[in-house]
């Protein structure tokens, strides 16, 4: 299998443009369902429509991260907000959401 095939069956996860504490449980359980249904060995969190969030967003980027390692599969970010970047730097858990290749 190429590498493109094999990066086609990964996980990429989606984001929603809003994460705030109201949305966070709810997008958790989404993105962990979509992880366990995918074949992929890898999983990249695509966060590039999210618009409005605060901190939530980021435990929801650490569960999503913890579960795919529960699974067996790496996890990377790809198209963190500058905002969101910085707010994960503050809380020192940066090298936790690696940006995608």
């Amino acid at each position: 299998m190429t590498g493109a095939a094999a990066a086609s069956r990964d996980a990429m996860l989606i984001l929603p443009a809003e994460i705030t504490h109201e949305q966070a449980a709810a997008c958790c359980r989404m993105l962990a369902q979509g992880m366990r249904s995918a074949p992929g060995r890898a999983v990249v969190a695509d966060v590039g429509a999210l618009a409005s969030f605060d901190s939530s967003a980021l435990a929801v980027l650490l569960e999503c991260r913890r579960e795919a390692l529960a699974l067996g599969k790496t996890f990377a970010v790809r198209r963190l907000p500058a905002r969101l970047r910085e707010l994960a730097t503050l809380y020192g858990v940066s090298e936790l959401l690696p940006a995608a290749a």
